[in-house]
């Protein structure tokens, strides 16, 4: 519901942006006739290819109603500019389709082109990228074929001469009034920015200057890169939050659930917790049975609620990790539920330390208190533990079988006595009211209850005489591990933990194994499991994944242009979106995780939407005879309107995402914050530096002829 009121909200603001800019209900109709034409059509090839309304592809849809307005508004832009150099409508249509027909096939290419990569990543976070890649790509197709289509028909048919939407009412005359303030202001600016590009592109030195500035926010880039903590997938405030109970090993089921009891009600108790379901004899944290353990769900109250008084998981979590220690009966421990359903029991990591020499779990028991001791001292580290014990009350069962020879009594028939008894045994089925029931040996309950018990069982002899059990065993009080755990074939031993507040996940998995290695001897390793191993399986996936949709878009530009040189001038500023999003990224105090790193992908081809709107329009000014300097600078006058317009809907579009609160809000807020401080700072870069781009590389690759049938360029040296 909350990401359906995102959706709403950022139409509404795409809808004042359009609105503002084009100061005409008619011409604002067309792009926003796109938004539901586009949305639905992406949710009907979500249908065909089996994907449901999660959380990813809804998210996909907010980022599409920034984006697939944009083409449709670079339409509408250049139809309502040539209408005021006098065409008529119809011809300003036909006009507006040869000078920005190609711009709008190339922004199309390169958005869906981005995600291609993507698409074919496996795993998890293939998943993710997969769900936004079908949702973006799909909406963008269809975004174009309605903008190549449906655009210029409806202006055609709509758009007035305007002298002709003149109107005397006093409204109508204010309405006027502030328009022409806005476009006069708007023109003064354009023709500002036109004279500043000028100096920045009118000299070799100043192309100079300006590609150092470049190469300085390169190194900016790599130095974000390497400084914002890494993640994966954000913690989210699921609603509830595991408490894991262990007493000491033995103890009785009664006493466990009296500890229980107590620390329910603590927890009901504490601000912002509703409730306490709990269950007694199961270990939260394993998932398996056993007397000692206990865990207790603690549901939150209403987003709602807890939103008035501050009452986030974190913080209710904090609170009873605080709270819960004045039990001095057991160790108790609160954890989050984990971000993905299905992979792990909780929240945070879980290392397996492996013993790979010896099946004698003592030694690595103690490694592993070791490791979580100096973890909870390590800061960026809390609430590292371990549930696995090896003090678990057990007997040890000696069978004399010299004397079960003697006796006649084979082996085989004194382990199958204590398996039947104290275990239990299949038998066969039988039918029974239309239904199968088992049939199964074992003994009643009150005939194992204690060590004398296993002693009065009787085993069969060859002869078939029944032999007393006690005559041929002798029981032994041990202790041992209740449950041994096995990872790849090796006994291990699980570490559980979580990253302390403000610090990424990809931070705590560096400090725990840089811990691990101090502390493992020879024979004995660890390895990464549940989300924490698809975490590091990720690894640097996210680098290649860039760098590939950056080629793929390259080489769909080099396809359309036939040329090597012009869709440099576009890629270039790719780069500067990530230094602008992790720079926003950073100043909320987020980390790179997975929606972070889809927001970059996004940015590679919003970024060079910008740059293809002036390159486009700076090509066809050389065609017309100016020089390469006269050509970027009218593009850049020309063509700042469309690219204000289409990034303030975009930008608005998802300042939703940004100030997302309540179910789901962290991974909102990640995926907002990136694409929202990346489209602004590229937007910015964008404007002064693609027109650097492209007159150095038309300066460096002059031609007698500009590109004109583009055909000679990539014959030549290119």
């Amino acid at each position: 519901n909350e990401v359906y009121v995102t959706i709403a909200e950022a139409i509404l603001l795409v809808v004042i942006v359009i609105v503002v800019f084009l100061q005409s209900w008619r011409m604002a109709i067309v792009p926003i006739v796109a938004i539901p034409v586009s949305l639905i059509g992406t949710l009907a090839v979500l249908l065909a290819f089996g994907f449901s309304l999660n959380m990813l592809t809804l998210f996909g849809l907010v980022l599409a109603v920034g984006i697939v307005v944009d083409d449709a508004i670079v339409v509408v832009e250049n139809i309502e500019r040539n209408i005021r150099l006098g065409l008529a409508p119809r011809a300003a249509a036909h006009k507006t389709m040869d000078e920005v027909g190609n711009a709008v096939l190339a922004i199309s290419l390169v958005l869906i082109s981005v995600f291609v990569p993507a698409a074919f990543i496996p795993g998890i976070s293939g998943q993710f990228y997969l769900q936004f890649a079908i949702t973006i790509a799909v909406s963008t197709a269809i975004s174009a074929f309605n903008s190549l289509t449906l655009s210029p028909a409806l202006a055609g048919v709509l758009f007035k001469p305007h002298s002709e939407e003149h109107s005397n009412f006093f409204l109508a005359r204010f309405g006027r009034a502030l328009a022409n303030g806005f476009n006069n202001g708007f023109d003064r600016m354009a023709h500002g920015y036109a004279w500043l590009v000028h100096r920045l592109v009118g000299t070799t030195l100043a192309l100079a200057a300006m590609l150092l500035v470049f190469a300085g926010l390169l190194y900016a880039t790599y130095h974000m890169l390497q400084t914002v903590p890494r993640g994966f997938i954000p913690n989210m405030d699921q609603g509830y939050a595991i408490v894991v109970v262990q007493l000491p090993e033995g103890s009785s089921l009664a006493r466990t659930d009296a500890v229980i009891q107590k620390a329910s009600d603590i927890i009901r108790k504490t601000p912002g917790v509703a409730n306490a379901v709990a269950f007694a004899g199961f270990n939260g944290a394993t998932f398996t049975n056993a007397s000692n353990s206990g865990v207790i769900f603690a549901p939150f109250k209403s987003f709602e609620e807890r939103l008035e008084s501050g009452d986030t998981s974190d913080k209710i979590i904090g609170t009873l990790f605080g709270s819960l220690q004045s039990i001095q009966e057991a160790f108790i421990i609160a954890l989050p539920p984990p971000p993905v359903r299905g992979i792990g029991n909780s929240g945070g990591f879980k290392m397996m330390l492996q013993e790979r020499n010896s099946a004698d779990m003592r030694p690595i028991l103690a490694l592993a208190n070791e490791i979580a001791g100096k973890a909870n001292q390590t800061p960026g580290l809390m609430g590292v533990f371990t549930t696995f014990s090896a003090s678990s009350p057990q007997f040890f069962l000696a069978i004399d079988r010299d004397k079960a020879r003697m006796l006649n009594v084979p082996i085989p028939n004194i382990f199958e006595t204590l398996s039947i008894n104290l275990g239990a045994a299949y038998v066969n089925d039988f039918n029974a009211f239309g239904r199968v029931y088992q049939v199964r040996a074992q003994a009643d309950q009150a005939f194992r209850i204690d060590r004398d018990d296993i002693l009065k069982l009787k085993v069969r002899s060859a002869a078939g005489d029944l032999v007393p059990l006690g005559t041929l065993i002798e029981i032994r009080d041990v202790t041992g591990p209740s449950l041994v755990q096995r990872y790849n074939m090796y006994v291990s031993v699980p570490l559980q933990g979580n990253a302390a507040p403000g610090v990424a996940t990809g931070t705590a998995l560096d400090l725990m194994e840089g811990i691990a290695a101090e502390s493992l001897p020879q024979g004995t390793s660890f390895e990464w499991t549940e989300l924490a191993f698809q975490e590091r399986q990720t690894g640097n996936t996210a680098v290649f994944i860039f760098g590939l949709s950056v080629l793929f878009v390259f080489l769909a530009l080099a396809a359309l242009y036939e040329s090597w040189i012009t869709p440099f001038a576009i890629v270039l500023i790719v780069p500067l979106s990530v230094l602008a999003a992790l720079l926003g990224v950073a100043f909320r105090g987020l980390d790179n995780n997975i929606l972070v790193q889809i927001g970059l992908i996004v940015l590679i081809g919003l970024a060079a939407k910008n740059a293809i709107l002036i390159v486009e329009f700076a090509r066809q000014g050389e065609e017309r005879g100016l020089d390469a300097v006269e050509a970027a600078v009218e593009a850049c006058r020309l063509r700042l309107r469309p690219i204000l317009m289409t990034a303030f809907a975009f930008i608005l579009g998802v300042v939703p995402l940004v100030i997302a609160s309540g179910p789901g809000a962290e991974m909102r807020q990640s995926l907002g914050t990136a694409v929202f401080s990346g489209m602004l700072g590229v937007t910015v870069f964008g404007l002064f530096l693609t027109p650097v781009f492209y007159v150095a590389l038309r300066r460096t690759f002059r031609r007698r002829r500009p590109e004109a049938g583009l055909a000679s360029e990539s014959g030549a040296a290119e």
